[in-house]
């Protein structure tokens, strides 16, 4: 382990990507914090914001070791315990989201990473903005999340806020570029989530991305989150002919989806968004069901470099599990907020801040810059899934 930890510290050093701070330990209370690490007053604190329990709590527990791992790797890193990570669980509720943030403000963070969803971190932008308080998103892809006003494209961009995933207009694009290029699709079903901001993003950007390339959209059925009988639909969509199944919405409903399309013989393939990314996904529709499944990711462990292979080892050693998408993030959105504090040579804010604004980064998750909303310049990979395994990975870019 002592020998892993080295190799992966002279990894990141060697790529500027510093690391952050954390034994393992419990998750905290909304109204008590998880202090992790045995450091002094005068480490650096850093907050951690996630949905440890509540619906989509898969994302945030997965996040929050991620988090936790950079954490510790960092402060082996720097021999000491240079970074502390101060915790709080928002329960998959956007309100709680609310109040947290004001807390972690109060406890004196650098930085906040987190929360896993696009609602829950939207929710925490105007109050750590207006804090000055730099936050990093490591999954809320909802279009034009860092902008003030998400509804205008114009609108001014939080100062402060930054996220180190690509947005769901470009992995829905992407997704439907990958369809009719790879799996020479001409027309398509969507059944999506109509209760999240997330699918809906989804859905538009691979309509309208599927009609450029000249594909059809054949059907386009809704349900509710929480749903568990897709039935009804399914049948009226076994009724029709199309190539591939488009669901875009997270792991809860797709797994069941899968599974009950699969048992009707709905046999084409299926294709989808980086919500799939959880091995629930696999537990709710069976490994037998996941064949010709197709999602977007920013993360796989397919044809994994040394740089990700130390993490993905030192992952396993840490948790005794494969890492997830969602915690690969993390563990990069912590870096990054690490990094920007050694940039800065101190925990000022706003010298944090200037830092995080010309970063050049180099994560387990890829290379990027920002681009002026706050948002990652990087690949989307479209990931196949065997038998519930994750087997090949295609990087795709939209055509404009």
């Amino acid at each position: 382990m002592k020998k892993l930890m080295k190799v992966f510290a002279v990894a990141c050093l060697s790529a500027m990507t510093l690391t952050a701070c954390s034994n393992d330990s419990s998750s905290g209370t909304p109204d008590t914090p998880n202090d992790s690490g045995t450091a002094g007053t005068d480490a650096v604190k850093i907050g951690l914001h996630y949905e440890l329990t509540g619906d989509v709590a898969d994302y945030g527990t997965a996040e929050s070791k991620g988090s936790h791992l950079a954490i510790k790797l960092a402060n082996e890193a720097a021999g000491s315990d240079k970074y502390v990570a101060v915790e709080y669980d928002d329960k998959s509720d956007p309100t709680e989201s609310v109040s947290l943030s004001t807390k972690l403000v109060s406890d004196g963070v650098a930085g906040v990473v987190g929360p896993a969803t696009s609602g829950a971190s939207a929710a925490s932008y105007p109050i750590l903005n207006d804090a000055k308080v730099p936050v990093i998103s490591p999954s809320a892809t909802a279009n034009n999340q860092t902008l003030v006003n998400p509804d205008d494209p114009t609108s001014a961009v939080y100062d402060y806020v930054f996220r180190v995933c690509f947005e769901d207009s470009y992995q829905g694009a992407a997704m439907a570029q990958y369809a009719v290029d790879n799996l020479s699709a001409q027309k398509a079903a969507i059944y999506g989530s109509s209760s999240s901001d997330y699918a809906l993003g989804l859905k538009e950007a691979f309509t309208e991305q599927f009609e450029k390339l000249g594909g059809t959209i054949v059907a386009s059925e809704s349900y509710q989150d929480k749903d568990t009988d897709f039935s009804s639909v399914l049948t009226t969509l076994a009724s029709k002919e199309f190539d591939v199944l488009y669901i875009p919405g997270y792991y809860n409903e797709a797994g069941l989806i899968i599974k009950q399309a699969r048992d009707m013989g709905i046999n084409v393939p299926i294709i989808g968004a980086d919500g799939f990314d959880s091995t629930t996904l696999v537990e709710l529709a069976g490994a037998s069901a996941l064949n010709d499944v197709f999602f977007t990711t920013a993360y796989t462990t397919v044809g994994a470099s040394d740089k990700l292979q130390a993490f993905i080892d030192a992952f396993k050693a840490e948790y005794g599990e494969e890492p997830a998408m969602f915690a690969a993030l993390a563990f990069d959105a912590t870096n990054l907020l690490i990094q920007a504090i050694e940039t800065a040579g101190s925990t000022d804010t706003a010298a944090i801040q200037k830092a995080l604004t010309e970063v050049n980064f180099s994560g387990v998750t890829g290379d990027f810059t920002f681009d002026e909303t706050h948002t990652p310049i990087k690949s989307v990979l479209v990931v196949e899934l065997v038998d519930g395994v994750q087997s090949t990975a295609v990087s795709v870019s939209p055509t404009e």
